[in-house]
């Protein structure tokens, strides 16, 4: 399967402003249809090249919408010093009363988001509105994907409160880009989420405990390797300076393969949203002969401006 993924995924350059990188995004949304059931395997399977193409949408949409931006993180150490997650209502319209909207979206909406896109994509499912099915699945798996990095969850989101600039491309992007290939992602397929607005709450809460340990990490092993910390490759058609692979080796190492695992997560995280939402729809029979939709406009006219436009609203990423 890694072959057949490489054929169809672009190479990752060494500078990406999509969280999870460009590649991670993709990878996460493919490998997510390999973990579904049987029962759902054979639709999406139909659609996989575009369930994997338009994994990055959400990002590009930031090019486009200032409101885009704050469905891809929350900012939980404005609320809370460590988890749990334990005063925060986890219910819109009840943080909307204690908090107010504007500072919410302010600080992060990615759990509230995420449930609302999973419930449009449950109403999608039982009206059994082929592209609106595709369209959604794809964004809920990017922002479920993005609620399993722990640097989505702080403000301290690219290191630039204690002097680790680029730390989000290095742990988002860099490690995924080097050391894909021997990461083990794949185990078995998912089951029924039971509930899966407290589920997006536990991803988001596991995130923020490990805030902690990516950046106390990087921070010494930086001294530690302050030598040895850079290197320069070429990209493109174009030599470039990067955070060497000893480095990422070093610090993937230290980690425990924390990257591979949040990835491995992600994966049946967002495989369980998709079976849950069919099952909540009434198991729909889909067509699986019905060719995969054209991009949303909007998306095209963002996949098109990206390259020369700048991002609206906060840059969680900067460069490595």
């Amino acid at each position: 399967m890694k072959r057949l993924l490489a054929g169809i995924l672009s190479i990752a350059i060494a500078n990406t402003t999509a969280a999870w990188g460009f590649l991670g995004h993709k990878t996460i949304n493919n490998r997510a249809v390999f973990a579904l059931p049987p029962e759902l395997f054979g639709f999406y399977k139909k659609h996989l090249e575009y369930i994997t193409q338009h994994a990055v949408d959400p990002d590009n949409r930031r090019y486009l919408f200032e409101n885009e931006g704050c469905k891809h993180f929350m900012d939980c150490d404005h609320y809370e010093k460590r988890a749990p997650l334990d005063t925060i209502p986890h219910q819109w319209y009840k943080a909307v009363a204690i908090y107010g909207e504007d500072s919410l979206k302010l600080h992060g909406i990615v759990p509230w988001n995420t449930y609302m896109v999973f419930k449009q994509l449950t109403k999608a499912f039982s009206e059994k509105n082929v592209p609106r099915i595709l369209k959604l699945s794809a964004d809920i798996g990017h922002y479920i994907a993005d609620a399993h990095v722990p640097l989505h969850t702080s403000g301290n989101y690219n290191g630039q409160k204690t002097g680790q600039e680029g730390i989000h491309a290095l742990w988002e992007s860099r490690i995924p880009q080097l050391f894909l290939d021997s990461f083990q992602l794949m185990n078995g397929t998912v089951s029924y989420l039971d509930n899966p607005h407290e589920y997006l709450w536990k991803i988001v809460e596991e995130s923020f405990s490990e805030i902690d340990s990516v950046l106390i990490i990087e921070k010494a092993l930086s001294v530690k390797m302050e030598n040895k910390k850079y290197a320069f490759e070429t990209v493109g058609n174009s030599i470039q300076k990067v955070v060497s692979s000893e480095y990422c080796t070093a610090y993937k190492n230290a980690m425990n393969s924390m990257v591979e695992r949040r990835m491995r997560k992600a994966i049946y995280s967002v495989a369980g949203f998709w079976y849950t939402a069919w099952v909540d729809a009434g198991q729909p029979i889909l067509e699986t002969e019905t060719p995969s939709p054209e991009a949303d406009p909007m998306d095209a006219l963002a996949e098109k401006i990206k390259s020369q436009g700048k991002i609206k609203g906060r840059e969680e990423q900067g460069g490595e």
